[in-house]
This record gives C-alpha cells, structure tokens and sequence, in this order.
C-alpha cells in the first residue's frame, strides 16, 4: 500500500510558532539570567528529546529555542539608576490606598513578570501609570486611586 495518502499525525507540523513581542525587550540583569537558563533548558531537552525520538517533543523545544533565542538577541539589558527623580524600568515602587493597605510592584520586562509575585511588564497598564511619577504622587489604577509611598532603585537578586 502506498504511503502517499497515509498522513501520520505527530503533532510537529501543527504546533504554533510563540509569537514574539513587537516591543523593545527590557530586560533586568535577573531577567537575561533567566532567558539564559530558558536556552540551557530547551537545549538539554531537544538534545533528549532527538535521543529518545521524540518528534513532538523535538517539535516542542525546538518551537521553545527559536523562541528564547530571539528574546535573547533582542534582549537590552537595563539598570536602574541609583537615584531619580523619576520611577523607571527596574524599580521597585509601593503603592498605598487611602485604607492603608500597601502592594509593592517591581517593573521588569514582558518574560519576566510575574503579578502574583509583584513584577509586572513595563508594558503593562499598571507599570504605565507608574512610570516617570515619584513618591507622593496618585496614580490611577484599575484597583483604584494609590499614593507611591516608596521607592527602591536597587536591582532585584537573581
């Protein structure tokens, strides 16, 4: 019987190409660290995947490389300044609501953030509001109006 007309399904030819963002890639210093193991791990993981002969999880971390190698080459490493009068990329900020409750958000790039553990993307709209204000201004957010109590310009450990 000829194979021809016999399509065998492993997944490979229909995984989606990650789409990259269009924005610049901010990264911090924890952030490029953390690309870096992405690109260590998705090579460990097509290296065993190609022994085994694992086509769709080939497919998979090589999709995943592709992705991690154009944020690491497009990656702009950025430090905050050591002071300012201005918040930037790579600060830390606490906010605070007239009830005195307080949340406390660090400003890192796209592939490194993380709400739940208060880093958020540059380009996101909180981070947004935020930049270039400075302690003692309201910003306006979905959650509602917040004073910026603090700010802290020092890099996050990796």
């Amino acid at each position: 019987m000829s194979r021809a007309f016999v399509k065998e399904d492993s997944g490979a030819d229909t995984l989606p190409e990650r789409p990259v963002s269009t924005n610049r890639n901010l990264v911090t210093r924890r952030g490029l660290a953390q690309i870096d193991a992405e690109l260590a791990g998705q090579r460990e993981a097509l290296s065993a995947a190609g022994a085994r002969g694992d086509r769709d999880a080939v497919a998979a971390a090589s999709r995943e490389l592709r992705y991690w190698s154009a944020r690491r080459s497009s990656a702009e490493p950025v430090d905050p300044p050591q002071e300012g009068e201005a918040i930037t990329f790579g600060m830390a900020v606490t906010l605070e609501d007239g009830k005195g409750a307080r949340r406390r958000f660090r400003i890192v790039g796209e592939d490194e953030a993380d709400p739940a553990q208060g880093r958020i993307g540059w380009v996101s709209p909180v981070a947004r509001a935020l930049l270039g204000k400075w302690i003692g201004d309201e910003v306006a957010l979905p959650a509602g109006s917040m004073e910026i109590v603090a700010v802290d310009p020092r890099p996050e450990e990796a």
